[in-house]
């Protein structure tokens, strides 16, 4: 005789609820949740209160009065993978818009300022000559692990990245070109006389940089796995602060050559002997994710204008 099994209870969780569990975990109010969602207050209580009874576990930790709600421990776990499937049924929306769209629609791409200034212009050139009726919209997130979750929910169709410095994830990657690091001195400095120098040769000289980014992050874990230590006397997320605060005589920066604005006279960009393991640039998309005749071809684009900027760095 057949054996009869038991209906698996979980299956009777759906979407609404991991929704519902999400609102209350981040404004961390039954009332304010309600809000954000668009439905009663009563609604949201009864979706965590079934999620509750499906799951067998109290998800919620409600101490009543103006005090703010709180997730158990199994309430925080749960979230770790409500927010993935949200996240999943958010990059689908995008697929099918990007699939309806064809070769009409947006191509939304993640950038940084090195990219920015040096490759997306004529990336962007070629590509609208040759797909006219797509628009490009540029996003600059100001972390990769923001980058990451833009691409993940489906908010950019691809972006450009440090693959290092990627946060786990659904990703695929491509690799674009590598960006040597240098020296960048005012060009009154006594080593704007050399056309080469070592760590060893700064000395006390103060050291101007990116903030914890893509380069400054993947620089100083680059130095760090030599031993070395960097400490900056000032940083920022604007390469031409940077290179502006070197011009003036405040320090001296480690960057990557892309990063370096061309045609400065008051500065010398010199080489590092030993060279530092250059950044990697590449470009990265859901692998998941539906890619679209015009994605791919921004990516070939991408490639052959980001294999002659290479060319273009190597030349002295």
């Amino acid at each position: 005789m057949a054996s009869i099994t038991e209906p698996d209870t979980w299956l009777g969780v759906e979407l609404r609820h991991f929704a519902a569990l999400e609102a209350v975990a981040s404004e961390k109010s039954f009332g304010r949740a309600a809000e954000r969602l668009g439905y009663t207050q009563s609604a949201v209580s009864q979706q965590i209160g079934t999620l509750e009874r499906i799951v067998g576990e109290r998800l919620i930790e409600r101490p009543g009065g103006p005090r703010a709600v709180s997730l158990t421990d199994a309430g925080e776990l749960l979230l770790r993978h409500a927010e993935a499937i949200v996240a999943r049924l958010d990059a689908a929306r995008a697929d099918m818009a990007s699939l309806r769209a064809g070769e009409t629609g947006t191509l939304r791409v993640g950038t940084y300022q090195s990219v920015g200034a040096r490759v997306i212009p004529e990336v962007m050139r070629r590509f609208r000559s040759a797909h006219p009726k797509i628009q490009l919209e540029l996003h600059e997130p100001t972390t990769d692990p923001e980058l990451g979750s833009l691409i993940e929910s489906g908010d950019l169709d691809l972006a450009f990245c440090s693959p290092p410095l990627l946060p786990d994830g659904p990703f695929e990657t491509l690799q674009l070109m590598s960006d040597p690091y240098v020296l960048v001195v005012p060009a009154d400095n006594p080593l704007a006389e050399r056309e080469s120098a070592s760590l060893a040769d700064l000395g006390d000289l103060s050291l101007v940089g990116s903030q914890a980014c893509a380069s400054g992050a993947y620089l100083e874990e680059s130095l760090g796995q030599r031993g070395v230590k960097v400490e900056y006397a000032f940083r920022s997320d604007d390469n031409g602060t940077v290179q502006g605060l070197v011009a003036a005589g405040f320090g001296v920066a480690l960057t990557p050559l892309l990063a370096v604005m061309t045609g400065d006279e008051r500065v010398k960009v010199i080489r590092l002997e030993p060279p530092i393991p250059r950044r990697e640039i590449a470009v990265v998309w859901h692998r998941d994710r539906h890619r679209s005749p015009a994605a791919r071809a921004f990516v070939e684009i991408a490639q052959e204008v980001s294999a002659q900027v290479e060319r273009e760095l190597a030349e002295p």
